[in-house]
């Protein structure tokens, strides 16, 4: 089912779900926050750049980071059995954890490597033994040292290779442009030459080879961005395996993560059916007593022995109780569309364009939905994106705002934006409307992505699964 109208620009940040296209790395990496706000891959523009760039600021990494190692491992072991050996071991165990978060910081920064963090270090027990015993019993720290080993050869190699063929190759690129600003060079027989030379008798100052040299730096340019992209691979290999989590914490993490979410899903649960008893208790109830009640009266008049009829007061007593019946049908009516809204019936691009329809701000909407989700994934995506206008319409200031939907790769991506004051954000310890969204979409596996600089515009991302 496919649904569009022109939709405005939806800035592009990847933050990259599992296995959605052109996104990088696996499950999205913490923020460090707890928001579950994927920090996303880098956009492929300027990426032989960034690697480049990577392995010269790399090259000073893995010498630091090698006699780092060095010395931690030679001291250990000297020191061991001494007072002072146990301490210090732990320390270095900790430093080399720190250095290994600066190379991950690096390749998530410059080429968007998206390798999760791995678990905080935090000692189990207050004081100073409780923090000694927890480094040296930190596998992180421990997983650490063999990456800092490794990263020096790989760094010195990945430096001088991406150094000496980017030189070679953008100074062929460029030679038709600095080969008449060199010297004149004359060979055996005394002509005079401009041009690189082999030997005595061979300049490179002819136009077919000016043209061969061009040429081959246009190659070169080639061999270079692939071999730099393959060593840097192997860099990222390294990384993945020994400074990003390892599949145990990561099956901990996926269990905490599951009983949080469910223990949000019952909240939310239970919440939902407290909203329920309230509203039927203060709404509809109320309104059916005060009709019982009117039509109780009314048939006392009409039941009264020898007395006439007093039509007037019986009509208003009639007409009180058809007033509550049907305050009562609109209450249930919009509980019951609350619960449930019977146009998602339809389909998710018929039911928000019954939602933007009512919207305080004039919403445009493009869906595009190959697969449809399943009813809880539409159900949780329409009321997300009814709260998101809903605090826009609100709290933005906007003049307009935009609804988009795609779904690929068993995937749905919901943004959704505006053009107001910016300045959002998803509030500490859980509270407001955008962190119960985040809890709602945790429920499913899905995460929310939230930019809102100050000045806007705003942009909230719902990644859901296509089938809860």
């Amino acid at each position: 089912m496919t649904m569009t109208t022109p939709p405005p620009p939806v800035p592009s940040r990847e933050p990259g779900p599992p296995h959605w296209p052109g996104a990088a790395g696996g499950l999205p990496p913490d923020d460090g926050h707890g928001g579950g706000l994927p920090p996303g891959g880098r956009p492929r523009r300027w990426r032989g750049h960034r690697e480049f760039a990577y392995t010269l600021v790399g090259l000073p990494l893995g010498v630091l980071g090698f006699v780092y190692a060095v010395v931690a491992i030679s001291a250990g072991a000297s020191l061991a059995a001494t007072v002072v050996g146990l301490p210090l071991l732990a320390a270095l165990l900790v430093g080399a954890r720190r250095l290994g978060e600066v190379n991950r910081r690096l390749a998530t920064g410059l080429l968007g490597a998206g390798v999760a963090a791995p678990r905080p270090f935090r000692p189990r027990r207050p004081g100073a033994l409780g923090w000694i015993r927890a480094g040296l019993g930190d596998t992180v720290g421990w997983r650490a040292l063999p990456y800092l080993l490794l990263k020096f050869p790989l760094s010195l190699i990945s430096g001088i290779v991406s150094t000496a063929l980017w030189s070679y190759a953008l100074g062929a690129v460029s030679y038709p442009v600095w080969r008449p600003f060199l010297p004149l060079q004359h060979d055996g027989d005394g002509h005079g030459h401009r041009g690189a030379s082999f030997g005595t008798d061979f300049f490179l100052d002819t136009a077919p080879l000016v043209t061969a040299v061009t040429v081959t730096g246009l190659l070169l340019l080639a061999v270079a961005r692939w071999s730099v992209r393959g060593l840097v691979h192997l860099d990222l290999l390294l990384i993945r395996g020994l400074l990003g989590p390892t599949r145990r914490s990561l099956t901990a993490q996926r269990v905490r993560d599951l009983e949080r979410t469910r223990a949000a899903a019952v909240d939310d649960s239970a919440a939902a059916l407290r909203r329920i008893e309230r509203d039927l208790h203060d709404g509809a109830q109320a309104r059916l007593v005060a009709m019982a009640m009117n039509l109780g009266v009314a048939r006392e008049h009409l039941a009264a022995d020898g007395d006439a009829v007093d039509l007037d007061t019986t009509r208003t007593l009639v007409d009180a109780a058809h007033r509550d019946v049907k305050e009562a049908l609109v209450e249930l009516r919009n509980l019951a569309r609350g619960i449930h809204p019977p146009i998602l019936d339809r389909g998710l691009d018929a039911a928000l364009a019954s939602l933007t329809a009512s919207s305080a701000l004039p919403v445009r909407v493009s869906v595009d939905l190959p697969d449809r989700p399943s009813a809880a994934i539409e159900t949780i995506a329409y009321f997300c994106v009814a709260e998101l206008l809903a605090n826009a319409a609100k709290h933005s200031h906007a003049s307009q705002a935009y609804v988009s939907i795609i779904g690929r790769a068993k995937r749905v991506r919901v943004a959704v934006g505006d053009d107001g004051a910016g300045g959002a954000r998803i509030a500490p310890g859980g509270t407001g409307g955008l962190a119960g969204l985040v809890e709602r979409v945790h429920t499913v596996d899905g995460w929310l992505s939230l930019t809102s600089p100050a000045g806007g515009p705003t942009t909230v991302t719902l990644d859901l699964p296509l089938h809860a």
